[in-house]
């Protein structure tokens, strides 16, 4: 009971130093031929959050938060969705920042500590994306 305590205040103590008020919000938009995928960002020069959704032509929408961390050019992180079966899901998330664009990458997932996350020994190929996104004005 107590190093569940220690731990629930290390995260609440951790998150409350970080300021909300210097993340930076951006949106982008991205179409695979009918599926579109819409990424609301909050950003800056270290960490990520924000919603993500996939609108599945004629199927439904995955839809969900991410949250991760910027190094350089990449970032990386999760999305933990709702699917449009109806089952959450969490998955690695690796975007990569180039041209005023973001590329999805793809990668061999694997697990640790029973999260999901992409193999290290793999490199995640941004060429064929299934998703490119471009920066809209915000709504």
């Amino acid at each position: 009971m107590r190093l569940f305590l220690f731990f629930c205040l290390l995260f609440i103590s951790c998150n409350s130093k970080e300021d909300k008020d210097k993340y930076n919000r951006e949106l982008y938009r991205a179409v695979n031929k009918k599926d579109t995928a819409v990424l609301d960002i909050h950003i800056n020069d270290k960490r990520f959050y924000g919603r993500y959704e996939i609108y599945h032509y004629g199927t439904g929408k995955d839809s969900g938060d991410v949250r991760g961390d910027l190094k350089g050019d990449t970032l990386r992180g999760d999305y933990h969705y709702i699917s449009f079966g109806g089952n959450w899901k969490r998955v690695p998330l690796a975007l990569l920042k180039k041209d005023k664009k973001l590329f999805l990458g793809k990668g061999v997932i694997g697990t640790y500590f029973n999260l999901p996350c992409y193999v290290p020994e793999v490199p995640i190929d941004y060429k064929n994306p299934e998703f490119t996104f471009e920066r809209i004005e915000k709504e």
